[in-house]
């Protein structure tokens, strides 16, 4: 079973792949703080931040399929947040709506909050998608650890990213165990059984997490990422990171001057 489709295409040969991880992280900050920085209003900034998306999809050589379905799993959640945001804000009531004794009254400013929150946030998912899928995940934890992140930081995701398929392996087996035994059952009557389930799932993940680190102590771990190479700075890694901080530069303040 595999839990972890971030692996599928981390060896493609292309121009993103072959970045520095210090490099992906940094062009990554930027691209996050000039797109959350952004205005509400400024339209044309979004969009050019979006073909900026697909610039880097195509450098990835990631399919554009392959964003959109991991993309999906995500801001599913974002839109419910966001859903009851325009009937919440006060300000310029653009229509009312009447179910029963609820009036909700559709205001222009929780519109605008809705869609800052809803464009920022897919924005930043999907180039974080691109970036994470754009190579061997050892080496991004390295390059962290390289720029300085803290080491019980970076073993707390290295664990979380290695072990996640064998907690998703354990639910499935522990899901089909439960449905074999209530068929037929009403969903409300199985609270009880779903409560036992997560709460046997946590122990299971503690203990397994705490044997693995007493395996790896035992073995010479030091807290440290090892990697095959160590990754050095080339003239391509300059050259993009240059030309990121460029482009996003520009976008932001014709964003900010002439959105």
């Amino acid at each position: 079973m595999h839990y972890l489709p971030a692996d599928k295409y981390c060896g493609v040969k292309s121009l993103i792949h072959n970045l520095d991880p210090r490099v992906k992280i940094g062009g990554l900050v930027l691209y996050i703080l000039a797109v959350v920085s952004t205005k509400p209003e400024a339209y044309s900034s979004f969009l050019l931040y979006g073909l900026l998306v697909f610039l880097l999809l195509f450098l990835s050589k990631i399919p554009l399929s392959y964003l959109l379905k991991r993309s999906a799993v995500v801001i599913p959640f974002v839109f419910f947040i966001t859903l009851f945001i325009p009937f919440l804000k006060e300000g310029e009531v653009l229509r009312q709506f009447s179910f029963g004794t609820i009036n909700l009254s559709l205001s222009r400013e929780g519109l605008m909050i809705a869609w800052n929150v809803l464009i920022k946030s897919y924005l930043s998912i999907v180039v974080i998608i691109i970036m994470v899928s754009s190579g061997n995940f050892a080496d991004l934890l390295k390059g962290l650890e390289r720029m300085g992140v803290p080491s019980l930081f970076i073993m707390v995701i290295s664990f979380m990213y290695r072990y996640l398929f064998i907690i998703g392996g354990t639910l499935t087996a522990m899901k089909n165990a439960k449905d074999s035994r209530s068929v037929g059952g009403a969903r409300w009557l199985q609270t009880r059984a779903l409560g036992n389930m997560v709460g046997t799932l946590f122990i299971r993940s503690y203990e397994r997490g705490e044997k693995v680190y007493l395996a790896m102590c035992a073995r010479g771990f030091d807290g440290t990422v090892k990697t095959m190479a160590e990754a050095k700075l080339k003239r391509v890694d300059i050259i993009f990171i240059s030309t990121s901080f460029i482009l996003l530069s520009a976008i932001f303040i014709c964003g900010r001057f002439y959105g």
